[in-house]
Parts: structure tokens; sequence; C-alpha cells
């Protein structure tokens, strides 16, 4: 896949491609992401969840209302919400509340210790696919041999260890088969079971199905970043 193929499939800057494109090349040609369907909808997907391939630190964002939440975290009380959420005359949540609403809303889930532990920031949503839990870390660091638990920053600081956690995943929930069959709502479902982002994400998929398979006779060729 060449610069421009990738910047129309994803709808990401020249900067963008030139940061993350091999990197997202070499992870989907390690995890099977080798058809234009399959690279369409993986990357209409980790475009969605990361923002459109920004520059690192790529992870989970937590700047949220008192309102956002009430509606998105449903184990917080009204009272935590009300004292966590973002104040009148705030811009962003302070960076100690966003670590205080991710301890509490994650921990003591899948792996990870109780709020006390900061493990819940430790392994908030990181890398393009927004990889959650230390169990998920164990495994993609198992599989792509890199001891992630204990540097959890190498997913949100190392495009190569970024992508290659996201391939990882979508490889590993059965996503390459999911686009197969041309069933790009369970691939949504397998990666936010809430559907967030629905239509975006379809709409990304579009973008990208057309991008690519203009482009199909060069598939599966090397990545080449811009200068």
């Amino acid at each position: 896949m060449d610069s421009i193929t990738f910047m129309a499939a994803t709808g990401s800057t020249q900067a963008s491609a030139a940061l993350w494109l091999n990197a997202v090349q070499a992870a989907m040609d390690r995890f099977q992401i080798n058809t234009p369907v399959r690279q369409a909808a993986f990357l209409a997907e980790v475009a969605f969840e990361s923002g459109h391939f920004p520059p690192p630190p790529v992870s989970e964002n937590f700047n949220y209302s008192v309102a956002g939440l009430q509606s998105t975290f449903h184990s917080l009380t009204s009272a935590q919400c009300a004292s966590l959420g973002r104040q009148p005359g705030e811009a962003r949540v302070p960076p100690q509340r966003q670590q205080q609403i991710a301890n509490l809303v994650y921990g003591g889930r899948f792996g990870n210790g109780p709020p006390a532990t900061g493990d819940g920031w430790m392994y908030r949503g990181s890398g393009l696919i927004q990889l959650t839990f230390r169990d998920n870390f164990a495994r993609a660091g198992q599989a792509i041999g890199v001891d992630i638990v204990s540097n959890p920053d190498l997913v949100r600081n190392d495009p190569a260890t970024a992508a290659l956690v996201s391939a990882w995943y979508w490889q590993s929930h059965g996503c390459n088969e999911l686009a197969d069959a041309n069933n790009f709502d369970a691939i949504t479902a397998q990666i936010n079971p809430a559907h967030a982002g629905e239509t975006d994400r379809e709409a990304a998929f579009q973008i990208a199905s057309n991008a690519l398979l203009h482009a199909a006779p060069a598939a599966g060729a090397g990545g080449t970043a811009v200068a």
C-alpha cells in the first residue's frame, strides 16, 4: 500500500501516513489482513478508534462531562460522576481526575487489580484499536513477543507496537473471517460492543473500501512512507 492509498482509505494526513503506514502495513502482513476487504474494515475500525492516526501517545480520553460519565460508565455513582466529571470553567478534566476515572471504571476487571493499584489507568485503552485491561495486554504481548505488561507505554507511544497489538486483537477475535463474510457490524461488535460511533465507522468503511478496491492490484505491496 502506498501513502496516497493509505491517506485516501483512512482520511489521514501526509504526516500521519509518514508516521503510521509502514507500521500498519507490517502489522497487517503479520496477521493476514491481506485482502482489500480485510484491510478496508481494519483501517476503518482503527481509524475511528484512534482518531485517524494521530501522533503518539495514542490512548483513551477520559475528558468527560458529568453527563458523559453518567451515560458512559454505569458503574459510577451519581456522586462520583459529579465530582470527577468536567466542572464549570474547566476546559479539560485534570490528569489526576482522569486517572481516578480510569481506575474506578476498569479496576478489578479482566486481570486488573482494584482501583488503588492504578491498573485501570495503566491498562486503559491504548494503541490504534484501544487495547484495554491487563489480561489483553498480557495476551497481546505474548503473541507479538514484547513485554507490554511491564511497559504498557509502548502500546501508546511506539507505532510498531501500537499497530501490532491492534492487528493481533483483530485476528484473534475472528475479524478477518467476519470481513470475508462482509459482516462489518459483527466486526464492530468485537471491537466496541456498545457500537459507539456506528454510523461513522460504516462511513469510514465505505471510504476505505472505495480507496482499496480502486488500488486492489497493489493491495499486498509493501508500505512506502512519504518523505
